[in-house]
């Protein structure tokens, strides 16, 4: 959720489920817990193909979607013939024509008695192959999705963006150790996942307010977010001496303790 790739309604399921089954149900609770939030302006949902049927658009609501398609049942040659004269002829190389714009007449599912639903396209037709050899036969690549963006050009571009919430994943499973969840319980696992979805929301938060005081840090930092292991290193695993005086708990830091000033400004704000 978000550029900076924070966890919601984090959901465990056997391995042998679709991942078309329960999905309505999980994108509305999703959609809710969005509003819940208090965001402002709408957010982007980005589904593969698997979760392309025509129930999910229901429960979208005011939000903007991009949903793969898979044109199985579209002939490559009739698409391309349909791109060539209603899309775009994009810049590439040599021997590689590419083809972007949109189709306005399909129907989610196939079913006509839904409205129709813009459709992105990027036919791409390659004649000489990357080493510059020369095809007897054109090769075809069709991609298309389901989108109600008004940035329309852009969609291919935004779509490929989701490339980023696989290094989310890896993150959660690696830098979190949860790639095996350690009970032999579905009911225990499930908490277990849900615990460290709250850690993993924790520490990417704790994050973001490092890089807000990037002028504090003693080291230059001039990008967007930070692994959840770099959060841990460098913020979390900082030794310290816990003191009870006074009643009260303290933590002594050492002098040479690199992260102090951060570490004290982010404390001192949440104070």
């Amino acid at each position: 959720m978000g550029t900076q790739g924070h966890m919601l309604e984090c959901e465990l399921r056997p391995g042998k489920q679709h991942c078309q089954s329960g999905t309505t149900a999980f994108i509305a609770r999703s959609v809710e817990t969005l509003q819940t939030l208090g965001l402002g302006g709408k957010c982007l949902l980005r589904l593969d193909s698997g979760n392309a049927a025509a129930d999910n658009f229901d429960v979208f609501g005011d939000h903007y979607f991009i949903v793969k398609r898979n044109p199985r049942r579209e002939c490559p040659e009739q698409m391309l013939a349909l791109a060539r004269r209603v899309g775009d002829k994009q810049d590439s190389r040599e021997g590689k024509n590419v083809y972007t714009g949109f189709f306005d007449h399909f129907h989610p599912g196939g079913d006509q008695n839904r409205p129709c639903v813009p459709v992105a396209f990027e036919v791409i037709e390659r004649t000489i192959d990357i080493d510059g050899q020369k095809l007897l036969v054109p090769k075809l690549e069709v991609n298309t999705w389901w989108t109600d963006l008004s940035c329309r050009a852009k969609t291919v571009l935004v779509y490929h963006g989701h490339g980023p919430s696989e290094q989310y994943h890896s993150e959660l499973k690696s830098d979190l150790d949860v790639e095996r969840l350690p009970s032999g319980r579905p009911c225990a696992n499930k908490i277990i996942l849900l615990c460290a979805m709250v850690a993993f929301n924790l520490l990417r938060g704790l994050g973001q307010e490092v890089i807000k005081r990037a002028g504090l840090a003693p080291q230059k930092i001039n990008i967007m977010r930070w692994r959840i292991k770099t959060v841990l290193k460098n913020i979390v695993y900082c030794a310290v001496r816990l003191v009870r005086h006074a009643g009260r708990i303290e933590l002594h830091f050492g002098k040479r303790c690199r992260w102090f000033e951060v570490i004290q400004d982010i404390a001192h704000s949440f104070a």
